[in-house]
């Protein structure tokens, strides 16, 4: 393949090592309707385009869209930027995803899977492995914080193995890790997610206080925050804890 300039901007780091990318591909359940994110030069897409019956990948960088083009010539390829994609129009069906992730928006793609969480039945993804951590963090953990929550309402999450800086064209300046969500069974949660989102969000945001300090801004009774879940921090906090003091809140909101 003919290798191409990576562009700082748009966080690119491209896989090299072939194994890496068999063993991320191998691992990514789902072979129905799967979008790639960032494919770049293709190190995933070899191996995922005769894979998938229906496949599309994503990508921004007209370098890559044109390699992309030469080197795939039946690929479906979105040239689009995935953070404004409109995911609702993609598939028939539910759809998973998979990428070796930029990292300056794997935040903002995690945001957004949540947003099509009933679309979405699986994600793969190669991002730090600081982020990994976090993600894939249980209560009582420092690095256990709002994406936490969230992504592990939804969806049951593995940390399947870390990545070096020196597999990548050029190296990053952190380890990586690949993880994989898999949605669970989980709909309803009694309340809407966007106010289940600031709950948590809410929550966070201070986090060496108590729930009764951080989350004041909220107004709630004082004969309800006299609850003893309010004298922990958010952090302290499970999944099922938050979906129940959500549920209450929403219950005695005034």
């Amino acid at each position: 393949m003919v290798k191409i300039r990576t562009k700082k901007k748009l966080g690119q780091h491209f896989l090299n090592n072939e194994e890496i990318s068999k063993k991320i591909v191998s691992s990514h359940i789902n072979r129905n309707n799967i979008l790639e994110i960032g494919p770049g030069s293709g190190a995933l897409t070899k191996y995922l385009i005769n894979e998938s019956n229906n496949f599309y990948v994503v990508e921004i960088d007209d370098d890559c869209v044109n390699l992309l083009k030469k080197d795939f010539k039946n690929l479906n390829i979105i040239k689009e930027d995935v953070l404004k994609l409109n995911f609702n129009n993609l598939f028939d069906d539910k759809f998973s995803i998979i990428s070796n992730l930029p990292y300056n928006i794997s935040s903002q793609v995690f945001f957004k899977i949540l947003d099509n969480k009933d679309f979405i039945s699986e994600f793969s993804f190669l991002i730090q492995k600081e982020v990994a951590q976090r993600i894939c963090s249980t209560s009582g953990n420092k690095t256990y914080g709002i994406l936490s929550v969230l992504l592990q309402t939804y969806f049951d999450l593995e940390y399947l193995f870390e990545v070096s800086p020196d597999e990548f064209n050029p190296p990053p300046k952190v380890n990586s890790a690949v993880i994989r969500g898999v949605r669970n069974t989980r709909n309803d949660i009694g309340i809407p997610f966007k106010l289940f989102k600031n709950i948590v969000k809410t929550g966070f945001q201070n986090r060496r206080k108590t729930l009764r300090n951080s989350l004041k801004s909220l107004n709630l009774p004082e004969t309800f925050t006299s609850n003893s879940i309010f004298s922990k921090r958010a952090e302290q906090l499970d999944v099922e804890d938050f979906i129940w003091l959500s549920n209450e809140i929403n219950k005695n909101e005034p």
